[in-house]
C-alpha cells in the first residue's frame, strides 16, 4: 500500500481568495523589510570580521567545555567547530575557534588571543610552559624571572631557550606577570607560551574590508541566481511565467532574510548558501507546476486560465506535498541532532521549504493568473508536461 498524504484526485479552488493570499505575502514582505531596516541582521564573523584560531589537542574535544572556558571572556559571537578528517591520528583532535571582531578594534588583539589560548589550556587541564629566549641568542638571566612565581620541575633547557613549567589552571594574571618580568629583564629577547595537551598551529584574522567585500559578493550571488532564473523561465516558457517565478523567488528570499532579522539568528556565509539552495528548491516546485500548466493550456483550450491553473496545481499537489514533507523530515532531524554548527543553515532550509512550497502555489501561479498568458502556441512541445508530476514519490 502506497503512502498518500493527499488524495489521488483533488479539486481545491486555490484562487477563490487569491487577493487574500497575495495580501498575506505582501504584508509579510513589508514586515520583513521593516525588521531589516529597524533591526538589521545579526551578522556572524564572516561579515563582521574576526579571528579564527586553529587548535590541536591530544584529548578528545568537548565543544561545550571549550565554550564554557571562553564565555567568561565576554568576546561576543564565538563559534567552535570540531574538524574531522580520516587522515588525523588518534592524538590529533582539531577544532576551529572563531571570534568576532571586537567593537572599536580593527582586529582581535594579541592579548585577547592569549586569553583565549590560556582559557583553552586550562579547559584541557594543561600545564603552561613559558619559553624564554636570550637577547640576541645570549644567555637567559633566570634570577630576574623566578621571583614570586610557582614553577613546576625547576627550569629546563629547551631547544630555543629556558623553559619554565607552571601548574594547570594557573590564572591569566600569572602569564601577564611573566611577560612583565621578561620585559624588565635586559637579557630576555622574547617569551612564548605553550600548553601540555593543546597547541595552536595557526591564527588567522578577517578584517572589516574583507568582510564588506563578502557581503557585496553574497548579494551579487543571490541577484545573479535570480536573474539567471528569469532568463531560463523566459526561454523555456513565456515572460509571464518568468515574472511569476521570479516574484516567488524574491518573496522567498525576502521572507527568509526577514525571519533571520526578526529573530536575530546569526547570519553568515552558510545562510547565503541556504538562500541559494532555497532558490533552487522553490524554482523546482514552480517549474513542475508551470510545466503542467503549459500542458493543460494545450489540452483545455477553451477553459479559463483560472480553471486551468486550478487543475494543474491539483494534479501536481500530491507530488508537491510529498516532496516537501519528506524534505522537512530530513531537515528537522538535522536541526535536532546536527548540532550548533549547522543549526542556522538547517533552520533557513526548513523555513525556505515551507515558504517555497507556499509561493509556488499562491504567489507564482497567482502572478501568472494576474498577468494572463497567450493560448495560441503554434508549435507543440515534445517535452510539455511532466509525466511524473502526480507521482507520490
Amino acid at each position: 500500500m502506497r503512502l498518500k498524504l493527499v488524495p489521488q484526485n483533488t479539486s481545491f479552488d486555490f484562487f477563490s481568495r487569491w487577493k487574500v493570499w497575495l495580501g498575506i505575502s505582501a504584508l509579510l514582505v513589508v514586515v520583513s523589510f521593516a525588521s531589516f531596516l529597524l533591526q538589521g541582521l545579526n551578522f556572524g564573523i564572516d561579515f563582521r570580521g574576526g579571528t579564527t584560531i586553529r587548535t590541536q589537542s591530544t584529548q578528545e574535544i568537548d565543544v561545550g567545555t571549550y565554550r564554557d572556558a571562553i564565555t567568561p571572556l565576554e568576546l561576543g559571537d564565538v563559534t567552535i567547530t570540531e574538524i574531522f578528517d580520516p587522515n588525523f591520528g588518534p592524538d590529533e583532535n582539531v577544532a576551529m575557534v572563531r571570534i568576532q571582531a571586537q567593537e572599536g578594534e580593527e582586529a582581535v588583539t594579541a592579548q585577547t588571543i592569549s586569553q583565549v589560548e590560556h582559557a583553552l589550556g586550562g579547559a584541557t587541564g594543561s600545564k603552561m610552559f613559558a619559553t624564554f629566549e636570550g637577547q640576541n641568542g645570549g644567555p637567559v638571566d633566570t634570577a630576574a624571572l623566578t621571583g614570586g612565581l610557582e614553577i613546576l620541575g625547576g627550569i629546563q633547557d629547551g631547544e630555543s631557550g629556558k623553559v619554565f613549567a607552571f601548574p594547570a589552571g594557573s590564572p591569566f594574571e600569572l602569564q601577564e606577570q611573566i611577560e612583565q618580568n621578561a620585559k624588565a629583564a635586559t637579557t630576555i629577547g622574547s617569551v612564548t607560551f605553550t600548553y601540555e595537551n593543546i597547541s595552536f598551529p595557526s591564527v588567522e584574522s578577517v578584517g572589516p574590508k574583507v568582510s564588506g567585500e563578502l557581503i557585496q559578493t553574497a548579494v551579487i550571488a543571490v541577484a545573479l541566481a535570480i536573474a539567471a532564473v528569469l532568463v531560463y523561465i523566459w526561454l523555456r516558457f513565456e515572460w509571464q511565467f518568468a515574472l511569476g517565478a521570479v516574484a516567488a523567488l524574491v518573496h522567498d528570499v525576502i521572507l527568509t532574510i526577514g525571519i533571520f532579522s526578526e529573530l536575530q539568528i546569526r547570519f553568515d556565509l552558510a545562510i547565503i548558501a541556504a538562500l541559494l539552495t532555497i532558490v533552487g528548491y522553490s524554482l523546482n516546485d514552480t517549474v513542475v507546476v508551470f510545466d503542467r500548466v503549459r500542458e493543460n493550456l494545450r489540452k483545455y483550450k477553451k477553459k479559463d486560465l483560472k480553471e486551468v491553473l486550478n487543475i494543474s496545481i491539483n494534479e501536481t499537489l500530491s507530488r508537491t506535498v510529498m516532496t516537501s514533507v519528506t524534505t522537512l523530515l530530513a531537515l528537522i532531524s538535522l536541526y535536532v541532532l546536527g548540532g550548533d554548527v549547522i543549526r542556522g543553515f538547517v533552520f533557513a532550509m526548513i523555513w525556505g521549504v515551507i515558504v517555497g512550497t507556499y509561493s509556488s502555489v499562491f504567489v507564482a501561479s497567482t502572478i501568472l493568473l494576474w498577468l494572463g498568458v497567450k493560448r495560441d502556441w503554434s508549435k507543440p512541445s515534445n517535452n510539455a508536461g511532466n509525466q511524473f508530476a502526480n507521482v507520490d514519490a
